[in-house]
This record gives structure tokens, sequence and C-alpha cells, in this order.
């Protein structure tokens, strides 16, 4: 498959005066995990509703497999898993009854390969749904996604109520889907879990993408840290000036130095004194996260891309995940 997955142009949602997706252009490419980036609010379920016909853009457009997400989108959900974050189930019926029903909605999937995703996720698929906990339902939710082994898989926080060892089955899942030269695109609040399968990110603020980018490249930008240890007190302004310092807090004889890009120009300054200890800290994506999603009071356009007033930022609007 040489088309992207998923590629949109403009896609604009509005609720009212509030921008739920505001000029969204956004590119995921076939056979990469695509980590979708946002806390509750920031517009990344809307978006993939968008994108499933679920919901109708206000303006702009998009296309998943290369088909038109309106004129196609009957054609795109024969061809995609998808896991939504509100998954629900019919709760008399037992996990098999579940995924059987689901089965012959779809077609042509593999029984044996069912039984296999059941095993490897400790789903136990002899009781009701209505006795399940909400890990138990998204095994199910999962293996539905999963199991006629789609071209995209479409994931909204698929991580919830999992417990650790089936979080790490799960990534196993992802990355083997990439191998066969599969797509997912994983939405998601949980950064860690991002960081350990995705290729590339992309951070969703307000209903805008701020940044796409790859994890690898993202985490090179980030604030790092050094901690330092000198054998006696050191001077307060040693690292002002210094290239690449964002901050430095120095006590008696300790330093703690953030900074960003080379560390050439902080170690030099650092071994102007006897440093008898140091420690590094790499960012990780939460710090990245939080640093792109922080408020600011210069950093937005005081209006959307349609000229129309702002976005909301209320996490109280039931439109809006």
């Amino acid at each position: 498959m040489t088309e992207a997955a998923i590629r949109t142009n403009g896609l604009t949602k509005y609720f009212g005066d509030l921008a739920a997706v505001n000029g969204v252009d956004l590119e995921v490419n076939a056979g990469e995990i695509f980590g979708f980036l946002g806390p509750n609010g920031a517009g990344k379920s809307t978006t993939i509703r968008l994108l499933l016909d679920q919901l109708r853009p206000t303006s702009g457009h998009g296309q998943v497999l290369g088909l038109d997400i309106r004129e196609r989108s009957l054609q795109i959900r024969q061809q995609i898993g998808y896991l939504p974050g509100d998954l629900s189930l019919y709760p008399k019926l037992t996990g098999r009854q579940t995924i059987d029903f689901f089965a012959r909605l779809r077609g042509g999937v593999d029984m044996a390969y069912v039984e296999e995703l059941a095993a490897r996720l400790d789903a136990d698929l002899t009781r009701k749904v209505g006795e399940y906990s909400s890990g138990n339902r998204q095994k199910i939710g999962l293996i539905q996604a999963f199991m006629h082994k789609p071209a995209l898989l479409i994931l909204d926080e698929p991580n919830s109520g999992l417990d650790p060892l089936v979080q790490q089955t799960f990534q196993e899942m992802l990355r083997e889907v990439r191998t066969d030269g599969r797509t997912v695109f994983l939405s998601s609040h949980t950064l860690s879990e991002v960081e350990r399968v995705a290729d590339r990110v992309g951070i969703i603020r307000h209903g805008r993408l701020v940044v796409v980018e790859r994890v690898a490249e993202l985490k090179r930008k980030a604030i790092r840290r050094l901690d330092f240890e000198y054998s006696e007190p050191v001077p307060e302004g040693l690292f002002a000036g210094v290239k690449g310092v964002r901050a430095a807090d120095i006590h008696g004889v300790f330093a703690e130095v953030s900074y960003e890009g080379s560390v050439n120009a902080v170690l030099q300054a650092a071994m102007t004194h006897e440093v008898v200890n140091l420690h590094s800290r790499d960012a990780d994506l939460e710090e990245i996260f939080l640093a792109y999603y922080r408020d600011t009071e210069d950093g937005d356009d005081p209006k959307g891309d349609t000229g129309r007033p702002a976005p909301s930022t209320s996490k109280d609007s039931s439109h809006v995940q």
C-alpha cells in the first residue's frame, strides 16, 4: 500500500462556537504506529469520529486508506479495526457470543486467530459481558479490532483498564501489526504507552495539531537535566549565559541544570570546578507533552483558522473528547 493510511486537509468541526477540531492537516504513513496525543477535551475522539464519518466536518476533508471519509465511509469501515474510547457491549451476551456476533457481521474472520488473541490477552470468553470488569471488556474490544487483521487499526484509549502484563502483550501485538506492514493510529493520553511503541506522534491542543514529529526527534529537542555534585560550593552564576541552559539551581555543592541542544557548553562550564558526581536525566514524553500543552499568554493565535472566535478551553463540554 503506497497511499498514506490517513490524510486530512483543514479538517474542522465546530459545535456552536466551540472549535472541537480546528484546521487539522495530518498525514499518517502506511506501516507506522502513529501516536495521537492530548488530554481529554483536546479533540482526539472528535477527530476519529470525523475520520469514520460518525460526525460530519464543518469544513475540510480527509481520506482513510485512500478513500474519501464521506463518500466511501462503508468501504473504510470494512478495512479497518476500531476500538472506541466509549466501548459499549451487550451485557447479556458472553464474551464468546459477542465476538461471534462481530465476526458474523464482518465476515472473513479466522476463529483460530480469535482463540490465539484471547489466550494472549488472558480473556475469559465464557462469562457474560455484564459481569466483566472494565479491563475484561476492553480485552473483548481489542479482540474484535484485531481479529480480521485489518490494514489500519484505529484505537482510542486502548490501554484503559488493562493490567501491566496485558499492556505489555498489547504493545507486542502493535509491533507485530507494524512488522506486517499494517498501520496503527493510537489515540491516548497515556504518554508512556505511546512512547514505547510509536514511530511518530502528533500532539493536539485545543483542537489544533501543534506538532507532528518522530519520538526520537522530540526527545532530542526536549529539555534535559544534569545534576552535579562538586567538591566545594560553586558560585550561583556558574551557568549564567551558557548556551542552551534554560535553568540552573545551585545550592552549595549541588547544581541542577536544565538545558536543550548540545551538552558541550554545559559541561565546559561545569568542569571549571571539580565535579565529584554527575547524574543525567532524560526527558520523557510526559515533559515534552506538558511543554507543548502548557497555556501561554502570547503563544496562541487569538482566532481560529476560519476567523471565528478562539476555541474554548473548557473541559466540561460533553461533545468534545
